[in-house]
């Protein structure tokens, strides 16, 4: 039986000039998964307003971490860790697309069956389903497949933020750090605006279901539950006590998204006494701009300036071989 797998990143800009990382950037906003409103309003937002501003930051930034050779981070993690899953899977295809700008989905996807594969298993490298992330996969799938004549069997991955071998993985790159010389852990997912983890309930919102506290049959799709227990299992194999962490939300757009906000929580924790953190990122599987940048960078030149001594965060899962091996758990 020919199997392929396909592993799907976020996306990253051509280069790190001004024109590419505003077609990367308008690609990204401009869907609606992304930015839930009205197309008119999200067209004049986008086109006018936020991409034409942020592409002068994000392409300076860019140009910080960009190598001349192997691109930007996420683009290099994300082809290692293809090339690590082809010598661990050879009697698989094994190929790696971006959901926004290259190599993309169509290309990609068009290339792999035109090997007639019996089975597409897509993988998105995203451990807590969100529909702007995973759903937004899902769509861009589909809408290749729907024009195709002949369609093998596909096995769709939405989430995997409780897998043993995932959690493995992050326990590995834990282990680099002595975690109890710290005063205080903080677990940073990607933030999301409140709308969308609101969408996930039909007939409520996301504050009714107590989504800190456990996974029910309810929440078991909300972006917030899955990454508290995720925070919670990985706390647990780590032997962090409940007052010893907590978990926040970085990369917010507007103040109407998850809280709290980890740049704000950083800001306030020397007040308290909490000089020495380490950062955990577990929504982030390839180190990317959110990680070197935001968190190794940004916010760590935020929290020392309000008095904080040290920052130190875990580096994502990127290609190491835990990783590798856990993504096998993962699709058989």
């Amino acid at each position: 039986m020919k199997k392929s797998l396909l592993i799907v990143n976020l996306g990253t800009p051509n280069k790190p000039t001004y024109f590419s990382v505003f077609q990367y950037l308008r690609q990204f906003l401009m869907d609606g998964r992304v930015i839930n409103r009205n197309p008119i309003l999200r067209f004049i937002l986008v086109t006018f307003i936020i991409v034409p501003l942020r592409s002068f930051s994000s392409s300076k930034i860019y140009q910080k971490v960009w190598d001349e050779d192997t691109g930007s981070p996420l683009l290099h993690n994300t082809k290692k860790l293809a090339e690590k899953l082809r010598e661990k899977l050879p009697d698989y295809d094994v190929e790696f697309a971006m959901r926004y700008q290259n190599p993309s989905i169509k290309d990609v996807l068009n290339k792999m069956l035109s090997k007639n594969p019996d089975e597409v298993i897509i993988l998105p490298l995203f451990p807590h389903y969100a529909a702007a992330t995973t759903g937004s996969v899902y769509e861009e799938i589909s809408q290749v497949i729907s024009k195709k004549w002949v369609v093998p069997k596909i096995t769709f991955i939405n989430q995997f933020y409780d897998n043993d071998k995932f959690i493995d993985a992050w326990v590995e790159k834990a282990n680099k750090f002595n975690i109890d010389s710290y005063d205080k852990i903080i677990f940073s997912y990607h933030g999301l605006p409140d709308s969308h983890v609101d969408n996930v309930y039909e007939d409520s919102i996301c504050s009714d279901h107590d989504c800190q506290k456990k996974i029910t049959d309810k929440n078991k799709f909300c972006y917030k539950a899955t990454t508290y227990e995720t925070t919670k299992i990985l706390a647990d194999r780590l032997n962090i006590q409940p007052d010893q962490y907590i978990v926040t939300f970085q990369s917010r757009l507007t103040n109407k998204w998850l809280t709290p906000f980890t740049d704000k929580v950083l800001e306030s924790m020397p007040k308290d006494g909490n000089k020495n953190i380490l950062v955990f990122s577990p929504a982030f599987t390839a180190d990317c701009l959110e990680t070197i940048i935001e968190i190794g960078d940004e916010y760590k030149e935020l929290f020392l300036e309000s008095g904080g001594e040290n920052l130190d965060y875990v580096e994502s899962l990127n290609y190491s071989d835990s990783w590798a091996n856990a993504i096998i758990d993962i699709i058989k």
